[in-house]
């Protein structure tokens, strides 16, 4: 079997997206099948990208991008694209003679495929991994029911309706995808996992960093992770005031950076944390771990919105691996992952006092974590494993291509 995968960024850049993608090409790989990886022009937005770049023993063709004008530009851009992915796809496609195209959100990459598809007479495959028009909504550069909201939702039903095949990462997206008139027969779930033997448990607290953030002593909760704002940022620092008053010991960390950064620079400010809440900034992908030895709770208070009840993230089945203790908001994505009070903990969303509470009440029961780490390390390596994940696809292939059902 021999897939060829679309895709609209990749390894090196640091993502929840290229670390599913590079999970699912090394299990393939494994699993004896060949890949071919082409990624769009948006991965190399300047003229100088390499025709092919090899990324931790991956081979990526690449798009060659443009700064032009037009293709900034509202719909010229979005059809730019697809044009340049469509030519990139069916040059390689006549090089390495695929058996089926597999092509990931979003939807441009869809398009590109089902063009470049049809003209060469192979099937395709589409997985949607999350609603792209929901997170534009989030980041604030689109309205909900707005022109470019409906007209990208348009985009993707109609590479839905064309694939041969789709699959998708999670139940809420997969009821979505139904409602919207694609039959179920059509949709196989490829759920989020994580390879265990890449997130052992984390070890002894760093005290390198222990000393330099003053956090010896310290009960300390923590994201680690991008600041979006349907991350919940505010609400957890929001809740620091009252948090210190019930336990003086406890210190707020914030690894990473993003859309919000200035915002809860601003919050933390009005509120007089400076004290109680660290802020690192982004720090490199290898030093992350360090940050994870010196917490005591992670929190994901993701806030409830289309995007996050729909979508499961990565990071607490990542949490689940290194047997990190974690608050989440029940929002559908935690709850499709998370057994509340067996595997992790959860607290109703957008809800101060209730993350308060549960916080709190957490922290009152360390005799409690043991066990919850045990069943959360389970979890990942008996369920949510890459194995399991990536055979869900194999019935998916073989009814695309019969011939090759004795690799499949």
């Amino acid at each position: 079997m021999h897939v060829l995968h679309v895709l609209d960024h990749s390894i090196p850049l640091q993502s929840g997206y290229t670390f599913r993608t590079r999970a699912i090409l090394n299990e393939q790989r494994a699993l004896g099948w060949t890949t071919t990886q082409v990624t769009g022009p948006k991965h190399n937005p300047g003229k100088a990208a390499p025709p092919v770049e090899q990324v931790d023993g991956l081979e990526f063709y690449r798009c060659q991008g443009s700064e032009d004008l037009a293709e900034r530009l509202p719909v010229i851009g979005q059809w730019s694209v697809i044009s340049v992915l469509t030519k990139r796809l069916i040059e390689v496609a006549r090089k390495v003679k695929p058996d089926v195209i597999h092509a990931h959100s979003p939807a441009l990459n869809g398009v590109a495929a089902i063009r470049a598809g049809r003209a060469l007479g192979l099937p395709v495959v589409y997985e949607i991994r999350g609603f792209w028009e929901d997170a534009a909504v989030s980041h604030g550069t689109s309205r909900e029911g707005g022109l470019r909201y409906r007209l990208t939702r348009a985009m993707e039903t109609w590479v839905l309706k064309r694939a041969d095949e789709v699959t998708c990462i999670c139940e809420g997206i997969r009821k979505d995808l139904v409602a919207r008139g694609i039959p179920a027969q059509k949709i196989t779930i490829v759920p989020n996992a994580v390879d265990a033997s890449r997130f052992q448990p984390v070890g002894d607290r760093n005290t390198e960093i222990e000393q330099r953030l003053q956090l010896g002593g310290k009960k300390v909760i923590a994201f680690i992770g991008s600041f979006y704002a349907y991350e919940g940022l505010d609400l957890l620092v929001a809740a620091m005031p009252r948090l210190l008053a019930a336990r003086p010991d406890i210190r707020l960390l914030l690894v990473g950076g993003g859309q919000v950064t200035e915002d809860i620079k601003q919050q933390i400010a009005q509120l007089g944390l400076q004290d109680a809440v660290i802020m690192t900034g982004r720090v490199p992908y290898e030093e992350v771990e360090a940050y994870y030895s010196v917490t005591d709770v992670l929190v994901y208070p993701r806030k409830s919105m289309r995007l996050t009840d729909l979508v499961t993230p990565l990071k607490p089945l990542e949490a689940m691996a290194q047997k990190s203790m974690f608050l989440a908001s029940d929002v559908g994505g935690h709850k499709e992952l998370v057994r509340d009070g067996i595997t992790g903990t959860l607290f109703k969303a957008d809800d101060l006092d209730d993350l308060v509470k549960s916080l709190l009440d957490l922290l009152d029961r360390e005799e409690s974590w043991p066990a919850i780490r045990e069943a959360g390390r389970d979890f990942v390596e008996n369920e949510r494993n890459w194995v399991n994940s990536v055979a869900n696809l194999k019935p998916v292939y073989k009814r695309l291509v019969p011939g090759e059902s004795q690799s499949c």
